[in-house]
């Protein structure tokens, strides 16, 4: 079993950064890797970013490349969600999940799931 628990989000400011953090309990950190998703106000939850055990894999949505950067720390069962050059578009509410073995990009692969943190950003 594995729990997950994000902070890190807020309002921000169009063109603005956040960092998310994801902290996972348990000792099986390393063993699974780990996605943040997102859903917006009456949008289905859509995949953000993975990166695999090891941090040797990161995978991104279209959307996010070269504004977002998913890393680990696995001494601190952590996942984060570097944020940059934020949008309107980027408003949502955003869960961590965390999955044993290889990377995935589809949510219903997913095993584990945080409460979520929102993320605003004004025009």
């Amino acid at each position: 079993q594995v729990q997950l628990v994000e902070s890190g989000g807020g309002l921000v400011q169009a063109g603005g950064s956040l960092r998310l953090s994801c902290a996972a309990s348990g000792r099986t950190f390393s063993t699974h890797a780990m996605g943040w998703f997102r859903q917006a106000p009456g949008k289905e939850r859509e995949f953000v970013a993975a990166v695999s055990q090891s941090a040797a894999f990161t995978y991104y949505a279209d959307p996010v490349k070269g504004r977002f950067t998913i890393s680990r720390n696995n001494a601190k069962n952590t996942v984060y969600l570097q944020m940059n050059s934020l949008e309107p578009e980027d408003t949502a509410v955003y869960y961590c999940a965390a999955v044993r073995g290889v990377i995935a990009g589809r949510s219903n692969e997913y095993e584990y799931w945080g409460q979520g943190t929102q993320v605003t950003v004004s025009s």
